[in-house]
């Protein structure tokens, strides 16, 4: 099964930008730690990052039929963009919002995501353990899926 990630604003600038929020890690070494896990757990897994919310939407769009399930740290679109919650209801797929801050203990208008409502699951807080947690989350979920497609009965 294939996990997508999805990396919004700024993400880019991991290790670079507010090290005392984000931590140093940079988003390369992030991936490398969750290609690990996937290979570990006999996933496929494809990254991709942008700044520009059009560019997410398009990749959530893509995800269907391309990939099992979405994790996703949709940055400062989280908390403003009905456009990438309505892509991630409309692809259907299990989808786990991430985040490296705990955003509750920051600004207020950080505190409200648009897109936890149609997600599986939200983890904040954990710095890029974050990452790892949303990968068992996920295969966990796909370990659920599976069991589900072996009970339904074999068609002729």
């Amino acid at each position: 099964m294939k996990v997508m990630v999805i990396q919004g604003p700024n993400l880019n600038m991991l290790g670079i930008r507010e090290q005392h929020i984000y931590g140093p890690m940079k988003l390369e070494d992030i991936h490398k730690q969750m290609k690990n896990f996937a290979d570990a757990n006999g996933l496929d897994i494809e990254f991709f990052q942008s700044n520009l919310e059009g560019e997410i939407v398009d990749k959530i769009q893509e995800s269907l039929g391309d990939a099992d399930g979405i994790i996703i740290n949709a940055g400062a679109y989280t908390h403003t963009s009905i456009a990438i919650r309505d892509a991630i209801a409309a692809v259907q797929l299990p989808t786990i919002e991430v985040h490296l801050s705990n955003v509750y203990r920051r600004e207020e208008f950080r505190q409200k995501s648009m897109i936890a409502p149609v997600c599986a699951g939200v983890i904040t807080g954990f710095g890029p353990f974050s990452y790892h947690l949303a990968m068992v989350a996920m295969h966990q979920i796909f370990q659920e899926i599976e069991a589900l497609k072996a009970q339904q009965p074999q068609q002729a």
